[in-house]
């Protein structure tokens, strides 16, 4: 079992090398296996105030229910597919944990008073990403203007052109708007 280890300075280096590429392996890995798990919908609502609230509205909308049968998860709408979007967005998500343990959201009314402030740091960070997560499955090259009504025939060219994304005129498209949003 000699060979295992390897002597001198060189043989230190390379353990060393070795124990990085090992625990970056486990990182990665181990970062995936969580954000596999959690991205799911039913890990989302776990949280009541979550199921009653947002939820609730995602199955109202076509975003949930419609003739196509695609249907959006919490993730896809809030979760960016690439891993440095994506590890970030895990991060600022724990504080949602957190205030749910602390008791700051853990009731459907506690919620409901910090909706607009949480929909707010929300749209923000759509707004600063041209609602990537959105254009995942919705962008203007694809847009077939002869399947949509008459209002969104005339706005989406011209969002194209001015070079606006969906979340500046589709706020409250899943989700209700919340109490106290006077728009924009």
């Amino acid at each position: 079992m000699g060979w295992l280890r390897p002597s001198g300075a060189k043989g230190g280096a390379l353990a060393l090398v070795l124990i990085g590429v090992v625990a970056t392996a486990a990182f990665f890995g181990g970062f995936n296996v969580f954000a596999h798990y959690t991205n799911r919908t039913e890990f989302c609502i776990s949280c009541h105030e979550m199921e009653k609230g947002p939820y609730t509205e995602l199955k109202k909308t076509l975003h949930y229910n419609n003739r196509t049968g695609v249907r959006a998860g919490c993730a896809d709408c809030h979760v960016p597919r690439e891993f440095g979007p994506k590890l970030a967005a895990k991060v600022m998500a724990a504080k949602d944990v957190w205030h749910h343990l602390l008791g700051t959201i853990d009731t459907p009314e506690k919620f409901e008073a910090h909706r607009l402030t949480m929909a707010k740091r929300v749209w923000a960070k759509m707004s600063e990403t041209q609602s990537r997560e959105c254009r995942n499955c919705h962008n203007f090259e694809a847009m077939n203007l002869d399947d949509q009504g008459r209002r969104a025939k005339l706005k989406h060219p011209q969002a194209r052109q001015d070079g606006k994304h969906c979340i500046e005129c589709h706020k409250g498209i899943v989700h209700e708007l919340p109490q106290g949003y006077e728009g924009d």
